[in-house]
């Protein structure tokens, strides 16, 4: 039996507010402007988010031509965004979620099941969002490795990501 989420293609956006990795806040409203590829991973500086998170920082034009907002989120600290931004050359928005509260939002914290340990983590997942909020594409427990060419894949398909009038 498939599992159900909460949110699904079709839906709004839910509404945010965090702090960015230079601890600023950042609301969902500032997405309402233009498209946006959300993106949430599980942990900083570690194999497979740094992976990630380098790829999209060398696609970042290629997105920025597509007129694609970036904006990276993980439960980790302000701190370690600050790090991870600075350590690998990061040049897209992290946001801070530690109390995993737009996690929840977008059903990306899950028990996760690792040798037969279970807890609570994020479930590597990429959302596609129009400019009027709206989910267009979803990726869930996404596996790194093509992630990206799956990604602009995705913007090419759903590319009526502009607003209606």
């Amino acid at each position: 039996m498939a599992k159900k989420y909460k949110i699904n293609v079709g839906d709004a956006m839910p509404s945010f507010r965090l702090n960015d990795q230079k601890g600023n806040p950042f609301s969902s409203d500032e997405l309402y402007d233009a498209p946006a590829l959300v993106y949430f991973y599980p942990k900083d500086d570690t194999p497979g988010c740094t992976t990630e998170a380098c790829e999209f920082r060398d696609a970042l034009e290629e997105l920025k031509e597509l007129r694609v907002r970036l904006i990276g989120i993980s439960p980790d600290s302000v701190e370690s965004h600050q790090k991870f931004y600075r350590k690998y050359n990061l040049n897209f928005t992290l946001l801070a979620d530690p109390e995993h509260q737009v996690c929840d939002l977008f059903d990306v914290w899950q028990e996760k099941n690792l040798y037969g340990n279970k807890s609570m983590g994020v479930v590597r997942s990429s959302f596609l969002i129009d400019a009027e909020g709206k989910i267009r594409w979803i990726e869930r427990s996404v596996k790194v490795e093509g992630h990206i060419e799956r990604v602009i894949h995705a913007i090419q398909t759903y590319a009526t990501l502009e607003p209606q009038e």
